[in-house]
């Protein structure tokens, strides 16, 4: 289903664009996950994907969102404002694929710049090519999450193309857009070596990626399958240890990476 349709157009009064109507799935506060410091996280729903280690098959879909408009996120993020402003936070829109609703994102990132807090856009860049550069322009930080490596290997775990995600990396790296690249390590997947260097040589080539954040693959989200009927795609997959992580790094860094 795709989300629901905007309202206004982001050049419109501020008034008609506080009404931009989104599906919103959820929100929490995180800390040095979701970007710098202590920030309010919007999850919206709708993913183009079906990554076989996603932990919220929730937000797959844009239905199981709540309609709110942009001016009603916005009066949310307002009451944490201080809260995050003081631990030098800000305000991170992520999903499910937040891409798939421009015109929301647009408008509360419009909302987030008028009130001078810091904006990071989390998202796989799948959908990048209808991205409109105003929209970039009012992102802070991007978290691109590049899953894997080789077009088959991606769409194995992804169940999409590998191909609009680069040419969305290629984009933020030719517009210089700050960029920190998410990469989970999955054991069997994502782990082998010629899958994390075919990754790291590529977003070494960027010239945007300023850090690596390689997280583990954790067994969440099992109980949110049995709600949903839906198998578990990796029941005998384990969390990889702590040598497996510092191998990944290790690799990012032979690529002139910093990675955490």
């Amino acid at each position: 289903m795709t989300p629901p349709a905007p309202t206004a157009h982001p050049t419109d009064t501020a008034a008609a664009v506080a009404e931009v109507l989104g599906a919103v799935h959820s929100w929490d506060l995180s800390s040095n996950v979701d970007g710098p410091g202590t920030r309010f996280v919007a999850f919206l729903a709708g993913c183009p994907l079906r990554c076989l280690y996603c932990h919220n098959p929730d937000t797959w879909s844009s239905a199981t969102g709540t309609p709110t408009t942009a001016g009603e996120l916005l009066a949310r993020i307002e009451r944490y404002r201080r809260f995050i402003e003081v631990a030098g936070g800000g305000v991170t829109l992520s999903g499910g694929e937040p891409l798939l609703q421009p015109r929301f994102v647009e408008a509360v990132l419009q909302g987030c710049r008028e009130r001078g807090l810091h904006t990071a856009l989390d998202t796989c860049g799948v959908t990048g090519d209808r991205t409109p550069d105003g929209l970039l322009d009012l992102v802070d930080l991007v978290l691109l999450d590049i899953k894997s490596w080789g077009a088959s290997r991606y769409r194995e775990l992804t169940g999409g193309e590998l191909e609009p995600t680069l040419r969305f990396a290629r984009r933020l790296g030719a517009r210089g857009q700050r960029t920190w690249l998410r990469y989970v390590v999955v054991p069997g997947h994502t782990d082998l070596d010629e899958v994390v260097d075919g990754v790291a040589g590529f977003a070494a080539s960027l010239g945007c990626v300023e850090r690596v954040d390689v997280l583990p693959f954790l067994r969440l989200g099992l109980d949110k399958y049995e709600a949903l009927g839906i198998p578990y795609p990796l029941p005998d997959v384990p969390s990889p240890d702590e040598a497996t992580l510092a191998r990944v790094r290790e690799r990012f860094e032979r690529h002139g990476l910093t990675a955490v």
